[in-house]
Formats: structure tokens, C-alpha cells, sequence
């Protein structure tokens, strides 16, 4: 009769346990569905949020586009529509960044150096004109030579 006993508790101390685990499951699921992404993309807009700088093109969250003239603290001021109105606003106002004004400052100067290599500078194209005009001089040879 006691085994009976030990029994009947241990089942009933089980169920109390597999429910305490499905309530911390439950919790853990909510944590990584829906508390934890948001958390991210918090943190993503307050990194866009610190970066602005001016000439940035946004839009706020009440819509307006606009490009911002000077970056404060803890605000903005933007030039927006036809008749270019200023205004100033809070930082946590805006929405986006549609433009960004200028490319990252950590750009390696190595890259820039195979930037201006890649272009044409006015040695190179009169190289290739003197390539072209030296390749025509010896048609120009011939014909004097055949007469």
C-alpha cells in the first residue's frame, strides 16, 4: 500500500513539473519570436538614428521628405518641399534615410588609389592617340612608296 502511495505522488508532482516546463517553453518562444527581433531592429534604427549626417535625404514618420541642413544632439533640421522650409525636429522622428549623403569614412585609401588608376589621364589618351597615329603613318609609307 505504501508503493501505491509513492506512486500517486510522483505522478502528480510529474504533472506539476511538465506544466511549470510548458509555461517556461511558452516564455522562451515569445522571447526569441517576438521580444528579440524587436529588439534588433531597435537597435538597428538607433545606429541609423546616430549616424545622419547633413545632406541626408529622409522621410519622418509624419511622411515629410526632406534634406537635412544640421544635425544637433538630439535633433534635425531639414529643408523640405518647394518653397524650402526648414524644419526642426526630434531625432527619434525620423523614419528612414531614402539618400545617404556621402560614402563611409573608413574607405581604405588603397581603394581609392586603384579608383584614380582606373581613369583616363590626359598621358594615357595621348599615348593612345600617338598609337594611332603611328599605326597610320606606315599606310601613309606605302602609298608614297608605290607612287
Amino acid at each position: 500500500m505504501n508503493t501505491i502511495a509513492l506512486v500517486g505522488n510522483s505522478t502528480a508532482l510529474l504533472g506539476t513539473y511538465s506544466s511549470l516546463i510548458m509555461i517556461l517553453a511558452v516564455f522562451a518562444l515569445m522571447y526569441f519570436m517576438v521580444l528579440r527581433p524587436q529588439q534588433k531592429k531597435e537597435k538597428e534604427t538607433q545606429k541609423m538614428r546616430d549616424s545622419l549626417r547633413v545632406g541626408d535625404e529622409i522621410v519622418t514618420i509624419g511622411g515629410f521628405y526632406g534634406k537635412i541642413l544640421k544635425v544637433k544632439d538630439e535633433s534635425v533640421v531639414i529643408m523640405c518641399g518647394a518653397d524650402k522650409t526648414k524644419l526642426e525636429l526630434a531625432k527619434w522622428g525620423i523614419s528612414t534615410v531614402i539618400n545617404p549623403s556621402a560614402a563611409p569614412a573608413s574607405k581604405d585609401k588603397d581603394a581609392d588609389k586603384e579608383e584614380e588608376g582606373k581613369k583616363a589621364s590626359p598621358r594615357t589618351i595621348k599615348k593612345l592617340g600617338a598609337d594611332k597615329k603611328e599605326a597610320s603613318e606606315p599606310d601613309q609609307q606605302e602609298e608614297k612608296s608605290e607612287e
